[in-house]
This record gives structure tokens, sequence and C-alpha cells, in this order.
């Protein structure tokens, strides 16, 4: 129930910032009903695509891992329902790692940075925006994340 209603919140404020956008809201993958993705890394809802079955959405895991920069193709499943997507954790432990989100629907273009500290997703520190995140907003993503460690 409560985290349910975290991400509800999550969806209120992502929804305030950009009415009518294209939009991700992210959470636990717990929080997608969906039992296939009981082992992802995270859970994704699209918002704001006229069809929720026609969003293209594409993630990769950018990694910091003693110093050398790392991308690696990221797996996003969708779910039996529209607009529900898990992403699957295939990047290594160690280091600091992110994911940046990308998605179309029709003209309207999401992204997200969606950062990974040890015990997993950091939600409070996910970034959302109304464009694929640029390669300068991921790397100050990942020298904070770093930072922290």
């Amino acid at each position: 129930m409560i985290r349910s209603l975290v991400l509800l919140a999550v969806f209120a404020a992502a929804v305030a910032a950009h009415p009518g956008a294209f939009t991700f809201v992210i959470g636990n993958a717990v929080a997608s009903q969906d039992f296939q993705f009981k082992s992802a890394a995270f859970a994704l809802r699209t918002e704001g695509c006229a069809d929720p079955a026609k969003p293209q959405i594409t993630a990769t895991a950018e990694g910091l891992v003693n110093g050398t920069r790392r991308s690696i193709p990221v797996k996003v499943m969708p779910s039996h329902r529209p607009g529900v997507y898990a992403v699957v954790q295939n990047w290594p432990d160690g280091g600091a790692w992110v994911v940046s989100l990308r998605g179309t629907c029709g003209d309207k273009s999401a992204g997200a940075i969606v950062p990974f500290g040890p015990q997993g997703m950091v939600r409070e520190s996910a970034q959302f925006y109304a464009r694929p995140a640029t390669n300068a907003e991921v790397d100050a993503a990942l020298k904070a994340l770093a930072s922290v460690k």
C-alpha cells in the first residue's frame, strides 16, 4: 500500500512538471504487479502517449568502473499491461552505474537517468527529461554517484 502511494506521488510530480508530456514513472519491480518482473532492476510506466502500446523504449547502463567509462545495452521487457516495462540488470556489480532511458511516442520524447547504489535503484536521485538525457548529464550523474561511494 505504501509503495503504491509513493509511486502515485512520483507519478503526480512527473505529470505536474510536464502536463500532457510523454514521461516515465519508475518504481520497484514488484510495483508492476507482474510476476515475470520480480527479479528486474526496476519497472517503469509511460504516461502521455495516446496509444500506451506504441512507445519505443531503449536503455543503456552507463558505468564508471575503476575510473573507466563503460556502456552496456540493457533489455527493456514489455509487460502484458500496455505502457508497463521492466529493466533487467545485466551490468556487473561494483563501480558507479546509472541507467539512461530513452523513449519516443510519435513526435514526443522522454528520457531519464536512474542511479544505482549498493542496495539497488536510488529512486529519489533519478532525473527525468522531456527529451533524451545528454552525455554531459549522464557523466554528471555518474560523477555524483561515484563521489558518494
